[in-house]
């Protein structure tokens, strides 16, 4: 039998390479469909709770958020924006649903941490935007003298 923690740690790695894949949120009934193919018929079949379903995915969220700082200091903006708002509808979707969780202590310490990566990857987006407009058409340039302090390049 798998401890909580791992099946949710199963959920976010499955929910991840998803996302990485596809762009999509696997659901839970896609998830247990896969495990069920993998199942021994002779026993019963592992498939996992709603609860830690959702405690998986608010784990993703965490993982989304450093794959998304990690775009950002790659240069891809676009995709870290598109991480944003997938991370921020999750959000959105387990706000509406925490409350009716019979007082998931669990659920409510993971909430406060996703909103803590939600904030994480909208402030690096709009650094890029506000500060970053400033440098970023300078990572692609071909003019090798030019310099950010206006001084030519010393060689």
């Amino acid at each position: 039998m798998l401890a909580p923690l791992q099946v949710q740690e199963y959920v976010e790695a499955a929910t991840l390479c998803n996302f990485c894949k596809t762009g999509t949120l696997l659901n839970l009934d896609e998830i247990n469909a896969a495990l069920l193919s993998l199942s021994d018929q002779s026993v019963e079949p592992l498939q996992i709770n709603v609860l830690d379903y959702l405690l998986g995915l608010a784990d993703l969220t965490g993982e989304l958020m450093r794959l998304a700082i990690g775009r950002i200091s790659d240069g891809e903006l676009e995709f870290a924006e598109t991480i944003c708002r997938f991370v921020r509808d999750i959000h959105r979707e387990l706000i509406l649903l925490a409350p009716k969780m019979d007082d998931s202590a669990d659920m409510k310490a993971k909430m406060d941490t996703m909103l803590q990566s939600v904030m994480k990857i909208e402030n690096a987006c709009c650094s890029v935007h506000v500060r970053g407009s400033e440098y970023i058409p300078l990572l692609g340039s071909a003019d090798s003298s030019y310099s950010l302090l206006g001084m030519p390049d010393l060689e």
